[in-house]
């Protein structure tokens, strides 16, 4: 099969014009991705913030293909919201921040039990799970450790509240790759090349105007409102590895497990932009890996400039560990929470720990936590603690309480074993209280 060579469009002189080496376009398109490309997206809320910020992001970027899909999907995810003429999507289509399912969560006081929970209880247990700093570390035996980590939530968010940037200057750097496509887009023109021009140009385009209709959203938290008259939230995300103790009005909890992020587009039309861009970024794919092989091999060099300032850019804004700045958001949203976390040497001590700390005296709520074997021997133990907790009563168990009448000498040294991780329990929660019960 004979060689094809690049036809070239090109009216007057150019450097490099009798090089003979013509770049393989389909490869460059094929290595720069699109996961990048997303995350310098989204820098536009989360680091951004700002609707100026917008305007930084009007470069010739790789990965259009990908952003066209991802948009095209957040245009499907569009549906009305309770304010007449304006739109919310769901951020989960385009940047994942709403695609990790939480831990189970059972509140104490309420009634309320959630098998799954979500993105932000997720969050929330992941800050937890990383937290270095240990108030208190129980004695005894060990059998699997396990954390308890109290989160003291501050005055409940608003229902619907705009979220700030954490980190805004990252879009600042933006104005490098957008420098370099407007002179490469330049130096094509200057030297007649239309090829390369246009390509460059349509990509500037193409990127810059998903920005605009991206940025002409709002970055929002809700969550739903307590009815009047709630009692406290107080509750529980169970965990493999250990729980978060949730203490708080119903309101801040309710921030917790049932709270999202979306954007809430101003306009109802947004839904018809959001596609014309998808439809946009991906025929601006297309015509790179159709027309720049047609250009020469100056305008080819252009191109890839302005492809390698950009994707540099956009890979040094995908290597912020995106889960920990959305961490920083919702600690800022639920009013920088206290965390306090201690570890347990058995799951018995915790169970213990956990009702001592959510400070339970109703036998309803207590079960809600004690969730047990139902043996002749786990029955004896949950009714010796469940009145000392009731009675708040000191656990103080000796031969006596474990040498019951009709249980043999296995039961009656685990009953022992039992009862003794419940005096370490209480042991550690009393060294500690201080730190666990705070003023309401």
């Amino acid at each position: 099969m004979p060689a094809l060579y690049a036809r070239e469009l090109v009216a007057g002189p150019a450097p490099l014009k009798d090089v003979d080496f013509v770049l393989n376009s389909a490869a460059v398109a094929g290595l720069l991705g699109g996961e990048e490309a997303i995350a310098s997206m989204a820098a536009v809320h989360v680091f951004g913030g700002k609707t100026w910020a917008t305007w930084l992001v009007w470069y010739n970027s790789p990965g259009s293909y990908s952003m066209g899909i991802r948009f095209m999907r957040l245009a499907r995810s569009a549906s009305p919201a309770y304010d007449h003429g304006k739109v919310q999507t769901d951020l989960a289509a385009l940047f994942e921040y709403n695609g990790s399912k939480g831990p189970k969560f059972t509140a104490v006081h309420s009634g309320t039990n959630m098998q799954d929970t979500g993105h932000i209880a997720a969050l929330l247990k992941k800050e937890c799970a990383e937290l270095t700093e240990v108030a208190g570390e129980a004695r005894g035996r060990e059998s699997r450790s396990v954390s308890v980590t109290i989160a003291q939530l501050g005055c409940p968010p608003k229902a619907s509240a705009e979220v700030e940037s954490p980190i805004p200057y990252v879009t600042y750097f933006a104005s490098i790759p957008v420098l370099i496509s407007m002179v490469t887009c330049v130096l094509s023109a200057v030297y007649f090349d239309w090829y390369a021009f246009a390509i460059i140009l349509f990509g500037i385009i193409a990127n810059g105007s998903a920005s605009m209709v991206i940025g002409s959203g709002k970055f929002f938290f809700s969550h739903p409102e307590p009815a009047p008259g709630s009692p406290r939230g107080d509750g529980i995300l169970d965990f493999d590895d250990g729980v978060v103790l949730l203490k708080g009005e119903e309101g801040a909890v309710n921030a917790v497990t049932r709270g999202r992020f979306f954007l809430l587009f101003q306009s109802d039309h947004a839904s018809l932009k959001l596609r014309i861009c998808s439809i946009f970024l991906i025929a601006q794919s297309l015509a790179m890996l159709v027309l720049i092989s047609q250009s020469s091999f100056f305008g080819q060099l252009m191109f890839v400039i302005s492809l390698a300032f950009s994707w540099a850019y956009n890979l040094w804004v995908w290597t912020f560990d995106k889960e920990a700045i959305q961490r920083q958001i919702l600690k800022n949203i639920l009013g920088q929470p206290k965390f306090t976390k201690f570890i347990l040497k058995t799951r018995t001590s915790m169970l213990v720990f956990v009702a001592l700390a959510l400070r339970l005296k109703d036998p309803v709520e207590i079960m809600k936590v004690f969730v047990i074997p139902n043996t002749a021997v786990w029955e004896k133990w949950k009714e010796m603690v469940i009145k000392c907790l009731i009675n708040e009563q000191e656990f103080e168990f000796e031969d006596r309480h474990w040498n019951c009448d009709g249980f043999c000498d296995e039961q009656k040294s685990l009953l022992k074993t039992l009862l003794e991780d419940a005096m370490v329990a209480y042991e550690l929660f009393k060294e500690h209280e201080d730190k666990i019960i705070l003023p309401q």
